[in-house]
Parts: C-alpha cells; sequence; structure tokens
C-alpha cells in the first residue's frame, strides 16, 4: 500500500458542480480520482453534513442549510448508539448523505495508481457546530471524545471500502479550523489539539492525512503522525518553506506533500498563467533546496493540487475546470523537466 508521488494530480473533494457525471468527469481526469462533494446539488453532499450521519444528537436543517445539535437529545440517543457502535454500517456513508459517493463506487476504479477519499475532521466539526448555548460541541470533554472515535471509524470505513478497489486507497481529512487553534481567543489550546490529533490518527488503519488551505502552525502539524499534508502553496508556500527541518522529518517519516499550486478562485486564476505558478513552485522548492532538502529528495514524495476549492465564482464550475486543466499541464511539465517517472510507482 503506497501513497504515489512524482508530482502527480489530485485535489480536494469539493467542486460547485450540479452536474453530477460532469463533476465525476473533472475528478476522474487527474492521475488521483476523488469522489466530488457537491454542496450546490444538495445540502446532504456537504462535508460537514455527511460525517454527521448517526452521530447521536445532531439533526440536519435541510431548509436553513444548517446542522442542530442538541446536548440533552446526545445524551437521551447515546445509550441507543452505545448498543450499535461497534457496527460498521453505523459509519457507513449511506446514499441518503451522498448519492455522488455511491456514483463514484460504481466505477472502475483498480485502473488508477491511487484513489482518494475524504471526511471532514474533528478539530473543524467540533469548531462549527454549536448546541443549544451556540457553544462549539468542540468544548464539551465527553462530546469531543465520542466525535474523534466516531470520526476515525468513518475514515475507517470508507478507507477499507476505498481500498476494496484500489489497494492504494488513502484519505484526506479536511480541518480548516486548525488555522484557528492557535488564536488565544480559540478556547481550545493546541496541547489538546496535539493531544486529540494524535488519538484520532492513531485509530485510523490505512494511509490518512490532512488537507488545510489556511496557515496553522506548520511545526506542530508536520509532527503529527499521518502520511500526507496537502495545502495551499499558492497563498501560503512563502511561509510553508520556512519549516524545512520540519518538512525534512516528515518526509524522512515517509510522509507526502501535497503542494496546491494552482488557484481555483476566479480573481486568482485569472491573474496567473502557467510559466508564472511554474516559477513559483521552483521558487519554494530553491529555498528548501538552499536549506539541505533537495528536489531529488522532495519531488518524488510530491503531488500536485488546486490551491483551493472554489464554490462561489461568478462562472460557477468554469474556472475550476479551467484550474484543473491548466494543473494537469503543470504536472507533466514538472515531471518531463525532472523525469519523474509515470508509471505505477509510490512514494511511500
Amino acid at each position: 500500500m503506497s501513497i504515489p508521488g512524482n508530482c502527480r494530480t489530485t485535489a480536494m473533494g469539493i467542486l460547485p458542480h450540479t452536474d453530477v457525471e460532469r463533476a465525476l468527469e473533472i475528478a476522474f481526469s487527474l492521475d488521483i480520482p476523488f469522489w466530488p462533494q457537491l454542496p450546490r446539488l444538495s445540502y446532504y453532499e456537504d462535508m460537514y453534513v455527511q460525517v454527521s450521519e448517526n452521530f447521536p444528537g445532531v439533526r440536519i436543517d435541510e431548509e436553513n442549510r444548517r446542522i442542530d445539535f442538541s446536548r440533552e437529545r446526545f445524551y437521551e440517543e447515546l445509550p441507543a448508539f452505545a448498543e450499535r457502535m461497534e457496527d460498521p454500517e453505523v459509519y457507513r456513508l449511506s446514499p441518503a448523505y451522498s448519492a455522488v459517493y455511491h456514483r463514484f463506487l460504481e466505477r472502475d476504479l483498480s485502473v488508477y495508481p491511487a484513489i482518494r477519499g475524504q471526511m471532514e475532521g474533528p478539530v473543524s466539526f467540533g469548531f462549527s457546530v454549536k448546541d443549544e448555548d451556540d457553544r462549539p460541541v468542540l468544548y464539551d470533554d465527553e462530546v469531543r471524545s465520542l466525535l474523534i472515535d466516531f470520526m476515525a471509524r468513518k475514515v475507517n470505513v470508507m478507507g477499507h471500502e476505498l481500498a476494496a478497489r484500489n489497494p492504494n486507497a488513502f484519505m484526506f481529512t479536511d480541518e480548516p479550523g486548525l488555522e484557528f487553534i492557535f488564536s488565544s481567543l480559540s478556547g481550545y489550546s493546541d496541547e489538546t489539539a496535539r493531544q486529540d490529533l494524535d488519538r484520532f490518527f492513531s485509530l485510523i488503519e490505512g494511509k490518512r492525512g490532512i488537507h488545510l488551505c489556511g496557515n496553522p502552525d506548520w511545526d506542530f502539524l508536520l509532527r503529527r503522525p499521518m502520511d500526507v499534508l496537502s495545502f495551499n502553496a499558492f497563498g501560503r508556500g512563502d511561509r510553508f518553506v520556512n519549516y524545512a527541518g520540519s518538512l525534512r522529518a516528515f518526509l524522512d517519516a515517509g510522509g507526502v506533500i501535497g503542494w496546491g499550486i494552482v488557484p481555483a478562485n476566479f480573481e486568482d486564476f485569472n491573474a496567473a498563467d502557467l510559466q508564472g505558478l511554474l516559477d513559483h513552485l521552483e521558487g519554494l522548492w530553491d529555498a528548501l533546496e538552499k536549506e539541505g532538502l533537495p528536489r531529488e529528495r522532495l519531488l518524488p514524495r510530491s503531488l500536485l493540487l488546486p490551491a483551493t476549492c472554489a464554490l462561489v465564482n461568478p462562472d460557477k464550475e468554469v474556472t475550476v475546470e479551467r484550474c484543473y486543466e491548466m494543473l494537469r499541464e503543470l504536472s507533466r511539465r514538472v515531471r518531463e523537466r525532472y523525469g519523474l517517472r509515470d508509471d505505477g510507482g509510490g512514494a511511500a
């Protein structure tokens, strides 16, 4: 089981499409396909909603596009949940919560160097979902403890489901909330986050990692026990390369880095060009090479991705599709320049 590197392409899960077949076509245009999350198609295709399925205390308010959580309901439903918590079906993503995922599973997934799934992570979910007192559920120790276990089991069930179709399947955990834990206003300390994330990853059985577009403490994140880190290199790369020591340790431990280099939002994409993005990426790699991390060490353990998701572009899916086209060409040029093989070889 390996995560292919060599600057192959993949992407985050969210797409702005409402045409399922077109979204799948875009996802399968990359080297490592993923199942698309299409929140503009249905609220049940939203990443926060999908991961909440069967968690005690949760109700989905589809009309107002809101996840409601009640502590009273949580404790009422907890005994029944505890009776079923060893049943994998509790954690399986049902067609009601993602018709797109099940369409993805119908494809022949064995012919790709890898495939990828994704789930929302416990920190971001815990920050975003609030109880009846408008308090994030992350602050409730009992709820948070169950949430970590619950989400790890969801990751495992999906990971096994995908691995049955491709042995190189791996999972992203989307954690945009990690950018905020280092704020004095977050109410959730970095030490608690460290313990929670280490426990979360210790419960996951396959290859796994984090994707985020924000700007966390990179030392903190690169030292977590995970296999892949995907980040916004277009917008955050200049800061990221200042952590060459932590990055080297991450790679030495078998990690893979996902460089989000092609902007998907309308303004940034239309202000960019392929050569400029290549130059930016080369500049980041130059900085790391000066710190003793050469390309021959880094690029075999690298993936290339869009910089971010983009749901609110004025042209809807048009810019996103152009972004994917540019990403494929950028990857082709990098692999050709550095002689990176395009076979089934893996990085980890």
